[in-house]
């Protein structure tokens, strides 16, 4: 997996190649080279591919991976501050705050709008089936974290312990 910086670099390259192919189309016009058409198609094709690179350099991130999360769904997303995810019943406190905070990490954008405020609300819920035919839906926990900056240090993780003790087999194991 490439890094920003890594494409960043490949886009300076691709740049100055993309120069160096402009320069001898422009030479071969000059000259009335036979090959000029081929050279400005060159250079155009080394045009889209310097963009191509730039562009994905912009919007290509790695998202960290945070141990002990488990697999979680997005149930609810306003499109701003405000999610909802979905974790499996049989979850402990310590995996329940290394989901939320890997939530956190891949759910953030810098798109998101703030509405307001500059905090971005992710709560953690899980469905529990008391009687067949009757769902329970039982938040869990939420992380607030910024909307100003991808590297929050100042995230904050609240963990419902009364609801996690209604979880089946909660505490066991």
């Amino acid at each position: 997996m490439f890094s920003t910086e890594q494409l960043l670099q490949y886009t300076r390259w691709s740049g100055y190649f993309t120069l160096f192919c402009a320069a001898v189309a422009l030479f071969g016009w000059l000259l009335k080279w036979g090959i000029r058409f081929r050279l400005v198609g060159v250079t155009g094709f080394m045009v889209v591919l310097t963009s191509g690179l730039f562009a994905l350099s912009l919007g290509f991130h790695s998202h960290p991976i945070i141990p002990g999360a488990v697999r979680f769904s997005r149930v609810f997303d306003t499109g701003s501050t405000e999610l909802v995810i979905s974790v499996p019943p049989k979850i402990t406190e310590t995996e329940l705050e290394a989901t939320l905070q890997q939530a956190a990490a891949d759910l953030y954008s810098s798109g998101r709008l703030s509405q307001g405020t500059d905090k971005m609300t992710i709560r953690a819920r899980t469905v529990l089936h008391p009687e067949p035919g009757v769902s329970q839906p039982i938040y869990l926990g939420q992380i607030k974290r910024s909307l100003l900056s991808r590297s929050d240090d100042q995230m904050t993780v609240e963990i419902y312990r009364d609801k996690l003790a209604q979880l089946p087999n909660w505490g066991k194991g």
